[in-house]
């Protein structure tokens, strides 16, 4: 029978569970490392399947973006409304391979699988070798590092940075190893330069430490290492801060309407992998902390370590939430964070399951076998669109965007030379959306009196390309910046097409995949 560990006073040995006599016949740097080797070969080869897959305008955006000298991305920044870290290293990443889809969504893959090796060390630090293995195959074959790990934006580094903070946060102010709090700040800073659910990190972060302070016998010095981890951090990010502060006055439009009380479905779906796995998962997790919640157990480590893991995901999804119903910012891709809270649960519940922990594992991993599933092949069709119309276009052509903030991808994979614009009016730099008071210029742009000077610039024989958005029984259209998105597209379109000096001359694409995120048609005009 395990014994219970010492109290939160004294200097704590985490449970293990006994590893099989075979295993410990050999150096743990050779079975773990070899192990670690195979899943994360396995891993690559899974998530790279689609590596090749096109882009959509968020990809697009932050490839145009990263492609301009990095002494111009904190500008253009300003008006993008994100922090800026990502954005640096994929820009050095641009300069050593280039910034086709393959080599950008390979920056993202990387930091897929370290993941791999970040979630042993937390698992197997924290709650013991077994723990580690299974946190290592969870990460490996997690669905959501497996998805994003083909798409070129922040998600991979968030998750990889959720797990470096979630881990040294254990170590730091559960076991008051405080040279962890070194590395906790360094992460929380890092993820506030990455995304901005940094922030809900960070305040889910000091609600767990409630749990930790009602267990703790040096309740001030916890307070201290809090604010000395937490001040550090924001210390860190106050060179960003200005740019912050104007960004959350000026930035972004209401693109999604507020959540509702369906967030443990996107939890399960879209997170965790579906219900089987969750299902799964849980009964294990309960199977194997459940002693953790009983008398015998209080004011131990693994109790207090159990409610702090419980209290900062989920602390940190409910401040999202309440966020969202102002500003919209609830959204499955962005739940990275808070991915290593929950899967280290996981791995602890069921390293201490037994048989059934390691069913759980075996059919997490099982159940995302078929990667087509969950990761879509086709997340627009504008790839399609610009290579049907590339060769009909020429320098100095105009492309007129139904979606603004499509434009990005439209100069992503149309011809160069082209001139570009969208129901907001003509664009001067088509690498990036500019997102200040986004809505309020689209409800003035007039369409009549916004396209009536693009036509004037167009000579006979000129063409005109414009590229609308189907939103035909497409989910999330429903907010006010979708609304209006769509209703201007509409104009725009009946505009141009009974417009006497304009020819329709080709449409695209011919063949329709069916993009899972924004998908496209396009007619292409002549003037007469």
């Amino acid at each position: 029978m395990a014994t219970v560990t010492a109290p939160v006073r004294g200097v704590p040995r985490v449970l293990d569970v006994r590893e099989p006599g075979w295993l410990e016949r050999y150096p743990r740097w050779v079975t773990d490392g070899a192990f670690l080797v195979v899943i994360t070969a396995l891993s690559a080869y899974v998530r790279s399947r689609y590596i090749s897959g096109q882009f959509w305008m968020d990809e697009a955006i932050t490839t145009g973006i990263a492609s301009h000298p990095l002494s111009a991305i904190p500008g253009l920044l300003r008006h993008d409304g994100s922090p800026p870290l990502f954005y640096v290293l994929l820009h050095f990443w641009i300069r050593l391979f280039g910034a086709s889809e393959t080599a950008t969504h390979a920056l993202s893959l990387v930091f897929g699988l370290l993941t791999i090796p970040a979630g042993y060390w937390a698992g197997s630090s924290l709650f013991g070798r077994r723990a580690g293995l299974m946190a290592a195959v969870l990460f490996a074959f997690s669905p959501f590092l497996t998805q994003y790990a083909g798409e070129t934006r922040m998600y991979e580094l968030m998750g990889l940075l959720g797990i470096l903070a979630t881990g040294s946060y254990i170590h730091g102010f559960v076991f008051r190893r405080r040279k962890y709090l070194i590395m906790f700040s360094l992460a929380q800073a890092a993820m506030l330069y990455t995304h901005a659910w940094g922030f809900f990190f960070a305040i889910g972060a000091v609600i767990g430490l409630i749990p930790i302070w009602f267990t703790s016998d040096d309740r001030r010095g916890l307070i201290r290492d809090a604010v000395l981890a937490f001040g550090g951090a924001g210390i860190l990010f106050l060179p960003w801060l200005p740019n912050f502060i104007y960004q959350a006055g000026h930035t972004g439009a209401p693109w999604a309407p507020p959540p509702r009380f369906g967030a443990p479905v996107l939890l399960s779906r879209d997170l965790i992998g579906g219900d089987r796995i969750t299902i799964g998962l849980l009964i294990a997790l309960v199977i194997g902390l459940a002693p953790f919640v009983t008398r015998r157990y209080r004011r131990t480590h693994e109790a207090t370590m159990l409610w702090a893991l419980i209290a900062l995901p989920f602390a940190t999804l409910l401040v999202a939430w309440l966020a969202s119903q102002i500003t919209p910012a609830f959204v499955s891709r962005y739940f990275s964070p808070v991915l290593a809270g929950i899967l280290l649960l996981a791995a602890w519940g069921c390293a201490r399951a037994g048989i059934v922990g390691i069913v759980a594992i075996a059919l997490s991993v099982v159940f995302v076998a078929h990667v087509s599933s969950y990761t879509p092949q086709y997340k627009s069709d504008m790839r399609d669109v610009g290579g049907e119309m590339a060769p009909l276009m020429h320098p100095g052509d105009l492309v007129i965007s139904g979606q603004p903030e499509q434009v990005p991808l439209m100069w992503y994979y149309l011809p160069n030379g082209l001139r570009y614009a969208s129901t907001l009016g003509a664009v001067q730099d088509p690498t990036y959306m500019n997102w200040v008071f986004a809505l309020r210029r689209l409800q003035h742009a007039n369409p009549q009196t916004t396209l009536a000077p693009l036509l004037a610039s167009l000579r006979p024989g000129q063409r005109l390309l414009f590229v609308r958005p189907l939103t035909e029984g497409a989910k999330n259209w429903q907010a006010s910046w979708t609304q209006l998105v769509r209703r201007r597209s509409a104009q725009w379109g009946y505009l141009l097409s009974t417009d006497p000096h304009l020819k329709p001359i080709a449409l695209a694409p011919h063949t329709y995949r069916g993009a899972c995120c924004v998908a496209d048609s396009a007619v292409l005009y002549q003037v007469t």
